[in-house]
């Protein structure tokens, strides 16, 4: 596929893709203690999320991430808040999950998490990080070094490169976002 904005050349086009492949561990899913939902600009990770919940991958979920500075009036209270809500609304109960409102960063969503955890009494050995497709990378790199103890299993949709830019319909973020 090709930029549809024309914005983006073939070759910088082929480079993002290469990147979002690396980015993906592809891991086997297995079922978890407990998963927490990685906040972003994307409602399809809490989406991904509720669906796993419903396979009963896991039974208690974390929803995490303060302010979006991306989309601001699309989460007016916050990643987390927003997302739980879209997990309600698709069938995953209240009682099964629980809010970290506060992060702004990848190692701040699993360290707060671990904390809002602990805090309602749960020590997991296994946790599932719900997440864009191209965080699973940089998002189990950080759990390996926040939370050495845990063992982490990455998740997100199974979706291409240019079928995600589809949904997302912002190809320069996204490229941006792979990038740096």
């Amino acid at each position: 596929m090709q930029s549809r904005t024309g914005s983006i050349s073939d070759a910088q086009w082929s480079a993002a893709s290469r990147l979002w492949r690396y980015h993906q561990l592809r891991q086997p899913l297995r079922r978890c203690e407990a998963a927490i939902g990685l906040g972003s600009h994307d409602i399809g990770v809490a989406r991904h999320a509720a669906d796993l919940y419903h396979a009963d991958w896991f039974p208690l979920l974390v929803f995490t991430g303060g302010a979006n500075s991306i989309h601001p009036e699309q989460f007016p209270d916050g990643e987390a808040a927003r997302f739980r809500d879209e997990a309600i609304a698709a069938g995953v109960p209240e009682s099964a999950i629980l809010l970290e409102p506060a992060a702004t960063n990848t190692g701040l969503n699993i360290t707060l998490s671990r904390e809002v955890l602990a805090a309602a009494g749960i020590e997991p050995q296994t946790v599932m990080l719900v997440c864009r497709p191209h965080d699973q990378r940089r998002a189990w790199a950080t759990c390996r070094r926040r939370w050495p103890q845990v063992e982490v299993v990455c998740a997100s949709q199974t979706i291409g490169f240019d079928d995600y830019l589809e949904t997302v319909r912002d190809e320069r973020l996204i490229i941006d976002i792979l990038v740096g």
